[in-house]
C-alpha cells in the first residue's frame, strides 16, 4: 500500500488558525458507513447522532506547557520542547537549534533565571536534559509556552491555554491536544449524560510523532512512536458492558481509538491496562470495538488520516475530504470535525 494513496491538496487558507469563537462552533460532517452518504451538519448538534446507552470515549490527557524559550552560555537563544519526563527526573526532548548544541552545556529559561542540562544526544535526534530546579512543574507552568502544531503560524495566545485543551482535560503528559475533543463544552456533556450517554475516559499522553510526516514509500514500511495510555478497570467495565447490551462504542478521537485498539482481544472486548503503545491501523484493519469516530481534518499522508480510512473505504473517506475543501471546511487542530456512523 503506498503512503501516495492518503494524499490530497489543502489550500492553506482552510488551515485554521485560530479555534471558533466558541468551542461547539464548529461544522461537522457526517459520514454514514452503511449508506455511504454524506451530510454537513453542526457539532452543537452532535448529540442527535448517540442514542441512549451508547457510549462516549473521551481522551482526558491535559496538554503541558511544553515550549521552553531559552538561551546558551553564549547567548544564542535554543528552544526545548519537552517530550517525556523518565524516572530519574530527566526529560526527552527536542532542541531547536540542536545540531551544533553540545553536551553538558547549560541553558537559562528565559524570564526564570532557572537551568537545565543537556545530558546527551540520542540517535532519533532527541536529547535527554536535566532541569537544575526542584519544582519541574512550576517552572514548565510560569515559564513554558503552549505547544502549538507546526502548521499554526503564529505565536501562542493566552485564550490557547484554554481552547487548546479539551474541557474534560484532567492527566498532564501531553505535547499535543486530542483535537476531536476541543469541539466540546460542558453544556453538551450535560446534554449527552441526561440522554443516559455514558462518558467514559482514558489517557494517551499525545507525542510530538503526531505530526511527523511518514517518509516512506510504503505504508507497511512506517514505525510509529511510543505513547504512554491507561484504561481503568472503570472504564474497560463500562465499555464491555455497553458491547454486550448492543449499543454503540464511539471514540472521540483517533487517540481514543489507539488505545481501545491496543487493550482490545480479537472479539473487541477491551482489558483494562496500562504502559506504551505505538500501534500503527491503517486499512484493511476493521475495528471489532469501536463503532464510531468522532475526528478532525488530518495531514495528508499521515498515520491519522490513515486510521480514519478504517471506518469506511478508503475512496469514501478521501471523498469526503475533497467534499470538504470544496465547501470550505477549517482542517486540522482548530478546525471542523468530522463524525463517521
Amino acid at each position: 500500500m503506498r503512503v501516495s494513496d492518503y494524499d490530497y491538496d489543502l489550500p492553506g487558507e482552510l488551515i485554521a488558525q485560530h479555534p471558533c469563537s466558541t468551542r461547539t462552533a464548529a461544522r461537522m460532517l457526517v459520514l454514514n458507513q452503511g449508506s455511504q452518504t454524506r451530510e454537513v451538519e453542526k457539532f452543537l448538534n452532535f448529540p442527535d447522532y448517540v442514542n441512549p446507552g451508547d457510549c462516549l470515549v473521551i481522551n482526558n490527557t491535559r496538554v503541558i506547557k511544553a515550549r521552553l524559550l531559552g538561551k546558551k552560555p553564549t547567548g544564542g537563544k535554543i528552544e526545548a520542547l519537552l517530550i517525556e519526563k523518565l524516572a530519574d527526573g530527566s526529560w526527552v526532548s527536542y532542541l531547536k537549534p540542536g545540531n551544533r548544541v553540545k553536551v553538558e552545556t547549560l541553558i537559562e529559561v528565559s524570564n526564570s533565571g532557572c537551568h537545565y542540562k543537556i545530558l546527551r544526544k540520542n540517535s532519533d535526534g532527541t536529547f535527554h536534559i536535566k532541569f537544575l530546579v526542584e519544582n519541574v512543574n512550576q517552572l514548565i507552568d510560569t515559564s513554558g509556552h503552549v505547544p502549538l502544531p507546526p502548521y499554526i503560524h503564529r505565536q501562542d495566545q493566552p485564550m490557547d491555554e484554554d481552547r487548546y485543551q479539551t474541557v474534560y482535560s484532567a492527566v498532564p503528559g501531553a505535547v499535543a491536544a486530542p483535537t476531536a475533543g476541543l469541539h466540546f463544552n460542558d453544556e453538551i456533556l450535560e446534554v449527552l449524560r441526561n440522554k443516559n450517554v455514558k462518558i467514559v475516559p482514558l489517557t494517551l499522553h499525545v507525542g510530538p510523532g503526531t505530526f511527523k510526516p511518514v517518509s516512506v514509500e510504503n505504508v507497511e514500511d512506517h514505525k510509529l512512536h511510543e505513547e504512554n495510555y491507561t484504561l481503568s478497570d472503570e472504564s474497560a467495565t463500562t465499555i464491555n458492558e455497553t458491547k454486550r447490551s448492543g449499543h454503540k462504542v464511539i471514540a472521540v478521537g483517533t487517540t481514543s481509538v489507539r488505545v481501545l485498539e491496543t487493550c482490545a482481544d480479537n472479539s473487541g472486548y477491551v482489558k483494562a491496562g496500562a504502559g506504551r503503545t505505538d500501534i500503527f491501523i491503517y486499512p484493511p484493519y476493521r475495528s471489532n470495538t469501536v463503532d464510531g469516530l468522532l475526528t478532525n481534518f488530518h495531514l495528508p499522508k499521515s498515520t491519522l488520516i490513515m486510521l480514519v480510512c478504517t471506518f469506511a473505504t478508503k475512496d469514501f473517506i478521501m471523498d469526503a475530504y475533497k467534499f470538504a475543501i470544496q465547501n470550505q471546511f477549517r482542517f486540522y487542530s482548530y478546525g471542523d470535525c468530522m463524525l463517521i456512523i
